[in-house]
């Protein structure tokens, strides 16, 4: 007899924050949407496939990044191309298209307008001033770099921040390990309540705070520290939340890597407070990835590249896990079939854009289905490839 393995494996409901976890399995079409116990409530399906994940907001409606493979840079990192908004049912309420976008991370400000990053061709008399990355790594000679835009309901761009104009080159130097076809490569934007703009350059592994009045670098950390993290956060005491994948850190001595999940004091810049494994095998994720402070103190972490949500106390206890169960081909050359989670988010019931909506966790349940063609095909094609670079 066939027994579903719990997509749960562990949760402690006297420590554990109670809610509804958001997320999207990197290559697929759909966000859903689960209860504590891992029964999915609500599930949105996108058009296309997900550009890499989507962010509930108060309204109770999807942003949502989408890859469109016509992009002249499809190969880029978080190439998109497509920004849209689903209402609950799905439906496509709003849409922005930019061939270059760039659908890592975005952001809706409380006046309705969105914040996006645009990838642009860096001028080569800068590009030659940057320091760092493998010699000759240029896509085609040319070094991408990102533009933090503001975009309007109505598609227009009204304030844009473009990285090589404040980037100091003799300090913000990229990993001699990665190539020279993408400058700063922004993996994440806050809009800040305040009105300015929380970010993080994963080449270059540095958070930073920009004043959007003056366009100012009011603060930056993590050059010396990170391994091109993900998805900082500010906290309510003024620091800042950040996974820390540990891809191509070295610190302490230590040349393996690990993951890790740190709040960073931005007067001291002085780390608070450190979640890792006392395994540090047993936690690593290269890429992807993210962190949410909870509302009783819990930290919410997305070890994205083996899709697995959990929960930990403030004393670093487990009181909550969850295991992704949907594997798609995402840049299969690459890397394969995989249940990736680029970032999860937990809302609890009293959240603006869950009140008064249906939330059953009857409603939907696991079946067999025969396995999707084109994913077969796909499959298929990575394997003679592997085998042919085997020489069979």
């Amino acid at each position: 007899m066939y027994v579903h393995k719990p997509l749960v494996t562990k949760y402690d409901p006297s420590k554990a924050f109670h809610g509804y976890t958001l997320f999207g399995p990197a290559g697929g079409t759909e966000i859903y949407l689960i209860d504590m116990d891992g029964n999915f409530v609500h599930r949105w399906c996108a058009p296309k496939k997900l550009a890499i994940h989507g962010k509930l907001l108060k309204n109770g409606k999807l942003l949502v990044g989408q890859r469109n493979f016509d992009s002249p840079i499809i190969d880029l990192p978080g190439a998109g191309g497509e920004m849209i908004e689903l209402d609950w049912d799905g439906n496509v309420v709003w849409k922005y298209e930019d061939p270059y976008l760039n659908s890592h991370d975005f952001d809706r400000w409380e006046n309705g307008n969105t914040l996006v990053t645009h990838w642009a061709a860096v001028p080569k008399n800068i590009a030659a001033q940057v320091k760092g990355g493998i010699p000759g790594s240029e896509r085609e000679g040319v070094m991408w770099g990102d533009i933090i835009q503001e975009v309007t309901p109505q598609g227009e761009v009204i304030w844009e921040w473009k990285t090589w104009e404040h980037m100091d080159f003799e300090t913000d130097i990229l990993c001699p390990l990665c190539p020279r076809d993408t400058l700063t490569y922004i993996n994440s934007l806050v809009a800040l309540p305040d009105g300015n703009i929380l970010t993080h350059f994963r080449l270059i592994n540095t958070i930073a705070i920009i004043n959007k009045s003056t366009g100012d670098i009011t603060w930056k950390w993590g050059a010396d520290q990170l391994g091109h993290a993900h998805n900082p956060t500010m906290l309510e005491n003024g620091n800042v939340l950040i996974f820390d994948n540990g891809f191509h850190r070295r610190i302490l001595g230590i040349g393996f890597p690990f993951s890790r999940v740190i709040e960073i004091n931005t007067s001291t810049d002085k780390i608070e407070w450190e979640y890792k494994d006392p395994n540090p095998f047993a936690f690593y994720s290269s890429l992807i990835s993210g962190a949410q402070r909870l509302p009783n103190g819990n930290t919410l972490i997305c070890d994205g590249t083996n899709g697995r949500l959990f929960e930990v106390t403030i004393n670093k206890e487990i009181v909550w896990e969850f295991h992704s169960p949907f594997f798609y081909p995402y840049r299969s050359e690459a890397f394969g079939i995989n249940n990736w989670v680029f970032r999860a988010y937990r809302f609890d019931s009293n959240y603006e854009g869950l009140k008064g909506r249906e939330l059953d966790p009857d409603k939907y349940e696991f079946v067999l289905t025969e396995r999707k063609k084109e994913n077969r095909e796909e499959m298929e094609k990575l394997v003679s490839k592997r085998l042919a670079g085997l020489g069979y």
